[in-house]
């Protein structure tokens, strides 16, 4: 595994107008045949001056299909529907409803949870309500991971407030990530080793760039944020990225609640003689690896399953593309 970028053999097209095929040398071609089977064709924004013959998707598409149940699960068992401002925000959990009964501005009846009902529109005494529900979650040890960090809260496809990080699993409310995948100009992908100080998937390898969007926060602005802080991008390094697109709405059960996020992914060919740098400490490693070394990593299932469901995906569309 390489850490820095080397000199490619990679020529941009200018105008980038249109998809063109990504075309590796020998040496790579043998490895992602060693990695994912003897046919394959992967397509870029980029040109690259080697043919490749095509291979097959049946490697990648039985992993993606591998990872489904992961990613679309019930609610844990005992949670209701919850209801912010009389809308439909999310799924909480037993113990976040016992540790939310006392508080004025929330009512509990058999069926569901519901905070602010009098709030028809978004106002800072709605906001100060979900502050106050964020500490008591937090103070009954429901809320892990003290960010001071807020997020959007959203119902029916409405914002109705903000509220910090650490309340949204308890409460299964909505939140949205963006990845980026980058490649080496000669074929390799940058991934990222989370740090042993993370609160959730410790030293586990990740995307580059992955993180959720804050509060107000469009996801453009939020991939050009975290791709700052993570890995030292700045806007000119991203200027070639692709558009930000929608893989999944996970499902997902965690120890302290409920994961609904909308998974977000870009991608870019960084230029040779960009060396991705973490800057915010949330991450022990940068590495460039080899489709080989990508194909074990996976099979080994050390990647998040975000990561595995981004990366998987991202090979699948290039694959799809010469179908």
């Amino acid at each position: 595994m390489a850490r820095t970028s080397t000199g490619g053999l990679l020529t941009t097209d200018l105008l980038g107008l249109c998809p063109i095929e990504l075309r590796l040398n020998r040496r790579i071609i043998t490895n992602l045949r060693r990695s994912w089977g003897n046919e394959a064709v992967l397509h870029y924004n980029l040109r690259m001056n080697t043919h490749i013959e095509p291979l097959t998707l049946s490697q990648v598409q039985a992993r993606l299909e591998a990872l489904q149940p992961r990613l679309q699960q019930l609610p844990p068992p005992g949670s209701r529907p919850l209801t912010i401002a009389g809308r439909v925000c999310g799924w909480i959990t037993a113990r976040a409803t016992e540790a939310l009964q006392d508080i004025d501005g929330v009512q509990i009846d058999h069926e569901a949870v519901h905070v602010g009902a009098r709030f028809v529109n978004p106002s800072p005494v709605l906001n100060a309500l979900l502050a106050q529900v964020a500490v008591t979650l937090k103070e009954a040890g429901c809320a892990r991971g003290w960010r001071d960090e807020l997020l959007d809260v959203v119902g029916e496809g409405c914002r109705l407030g903000e509220i910090e990080r650490a309340a949204v699993r308890p409460m299964g409310l909505l939140t949205r990530a963006v990845h980026l995948n980058a490649w080496t100009p000669d074929g390799r992908l940058y991934v990222a080793r989370r740090s042993a100080a993370k609160n959730t998937d410790p030293n586990m390898l990740d995307t580059l760039v992955g993180g959720l969007a804050g509060a107000g926060e469009d996801m453009d602005t939020a991939l050009i944020r975290e791709s700052y802080e993570e890995a030292g991008l700045t806007l000119d390094d991203l200027a070639r990225r692709g558009p930000e697109r929608t893989i999944v709405r996970m499902h997902r059960r965690l120890p302290e609640g409920y994961q609904v996020e909308d998974v977000l992914v870009s991608e870019c060919v960084l230029a040779h003689d960009v060396a991705p740098r973490n800057i915010d400490g949330e991450v022990s490693e940068i590495m460039a690896v080899t489709p080989e070394e990508l194909g074990h990593l996976l099979a080994q299932e050390q990647f998040t399953l975000e990561a595995s469901l981004v990366i998987l995906d991202c090979l699948r569309s290039r694959l799809m593309q010469t179908a």
